[in-house]
């Protein structure tokens, strides 16, 4: 995630001419397997991908809702000790829908917290104040948590992207949620939408899928 704002233009020929490289996966180092399915599969509802069994033991791939990327554990499947993953980002649409997800299946998070000066600094724990951001800003929510090994994971409220975050020519929804996510805020925006034509706008779906394009993509949206 970053703050700075990409030209469309700037991330377009940025593109040109480079081979995809999709992040597929990422290594969770656990010191105690049946213990880190448990955490994945049964509390958090993971779906599980693979489960292959090894020389040694086990190796397992896990991949969050709505995510195309996957995590993979298991015997003898990282150099690094167990619990040292720490700031790993999971996007959410809805900060305090999440974290209640969370605390319903067990799992010790974190109240949710915001930059207390205002920008999107939460790895600094003494920088982090109570509640969602005052302005429920894209990108500045967040809530924390930890497997049973101690590997840290981070929620991130994003409803808007940031300009060149996304091709202005895609939009993609990861899940039914998402898209109903999507869908209520951009209900919300035509309601002041109306107030502001004065009556009923017979255009709507054109609106909406205009509103939808445009948060996805970070480009002004329409009022």
């Amino acid at each position: 995630m970053t703050t700075t704002e990409i030209r469309s233009d700037e991330a377009t020929s940025a593109r040109v001419g480079k081979l995809d490289m999709k992040l597929e996966v990422v290594v969770i180092p656990v010191s105690d397997v049946e213990r880190a399915v448990t955490f994945y599969e049964t509390r958090l509802g993971w779906r599980k991908d693979a489960d292959i069994k090894t020389d040694g033991g086990r190796l397992l791939q896990f991949t969050p809702p709505g995510s195309p990327c996957s995590i993979i554990f298991g015997t003898g499947a990282t150099p690094s000790a167990p619990g040292t993953a720490q700031l790993l980002h999971l996007v959410v649409s809805d900060i305090e829908a999440a974290r209640s997800e969370l605390i319903r299946a067990g799992v010790d998070a974190s109240d949710v917290f915001h930059d207390a000066a205002g920008g999107y600094n939460h790895f600094d724990p003494k920088a982090r104040a109570s509640g969602p951001d005052p302005a429920r800003r894209s990108y500045a929510s967040f809530v924390t948590f930890n497997d049973p090994d101690g590997n840290g994971w981070i929620l991130q409220e994003i409803t808007k992207r940031f300009p060149g975050r996304i091709d202005a020519n895609e939009t993609t929804f990861a899940s039914a949620q998402d898209l109903a996510s999507a869908m209520r805020r951009a209900s919300a925006a035509h309601g002041e939408h109306e107030k502001r034509i004065g009556g009923p706008d017979p255009n709507w779906p054109d609106w909406y899928a205009g509103y939808m394009v445009a948060e996805q993509s970070g480009a002004e949206l329409p009022l």
